[in-house]
């Protein structure tokens, strides 16, 4: 079967292959987005013990949305991320701090890990791409991102990537009838651009 979906996004990393951003499908790629979310280490995304189905509807209600975005990132055609961008004032973040014109919020799944990809330097190389993709891509001043406070992994990793820690937040319960996302605690960080990208 031949791949149609148009790449949003593409950058080849020195050492570490080429990154391709595509739209996620709901339909087609439901098999590798439900086994990566099912992961007890993946308990901090909120879809553990979902049915494949479940995480399908959730991400084909999520492609309704101008506001919410999901993306497949690949390196060198193999997939090895779950991207989600979206508008930090359409979102519950919104209430947690001051978001200035230009922000753009991510979420971010990495694929469980193997010996390719548990390798030193992998997820620098990764991040690298998805940050010009957020930042230069969709012409953004700002990235923010909002992990669970006890997620220290994923915190730890944003920071090394030259993310400057925020204040630690509640974002509060969501309980609409086509989204429920309960309250979290959250670890605000905010990357800017000419700190990504200086000069």
């Amino acid at each position: 079967m031949s791949e149609t979906r148009e790449t949003v996004y593409e950058e080849r990393v020195d050492g570490f292959g080429t990154v391709s951003v595509l739209r996620l499908d709901p339909q087609t790629d439901a098999e590798v987005v439900h086994s990566w979310v099912s992961e007890e280490r993946a308990a901090f995304w909120g879809m553990n013990g979902l049915s494949r189905d479940q995480v399908t509807e959730i991400y084909a209600h999520l492609d309704t949305l101008d506001t919410h975005h999901a993306y497949l990132v690949r390196r060198d055609g193999v997939p090895v991320a779950l991207l989600q961008t979206y508008e930090p004032e359409a979102d519950r973040v919104s209430e947690c701090y001051d978001v200035e014109p230009g922000d753009i919020g991510v979420h971010l799944l990495l694929a469980p890990a193997d010996e390719e990809s548990g390798r030193s330097g992998w997820t620098s190389g990764l991040l690298k791409a998805i940050t010009s993709y957020a930042l230069i891509g969709l012409d953004r001043r700002r990235i923010v991102i909002d992990p669970d406070v006890a997620n220290e992994k994923a915190v730890a990793r944003f920071v090394r990537q030259g993310f400057e820690a925020g204040p630690l937040v509640t974002l509060p319960e969501i309980d609409l009838p086509d989204v429920y996302l309960p309250e979290k605690k959250a670890q605000l960080a905010f990357l800017r651009r000419e700190v990504a990208f200086p000069g």
